[in-house]
């Protein structure tokens, strides 16, 4: 897939409108959760805090691939 078609492709994407509030709501219940979560339960804690940066940078990184259509060289698994 070159740069151009994985930036039309991430742009597909990011107009629909589901897409969008489905992430939102997905971060919104890992923050709930990381916020609710029992005072003793550390790892819980850290679990939903984990999920809720990894959906902020999922839809990051779709973002930036939107913009630009690059992945990166840094990013790019080994062939």
């Amino acid at each position: 897939m070159t740069d151009e078609e994985r930036r039309h492709a991430a742009q597909a994407v990011l107009a629909i409108p589901f897409f969008s509030r489905l992430w939102d709501e997905l971060e919104e219940a890992a923050v709930n959760a990381t916020i609710h979560a029992r005072y003793d339960d550390h790892e819980g804690r850290q679990a939903h805090a984990a999920e809720a940066r990894a959906i902020r940078r999922i839809r990051q990184r779709l973002e930036s691939i939107a913009s630009d259509g690059q992945i990166g060289a840094a990013r790019r698994a080994p062939a």
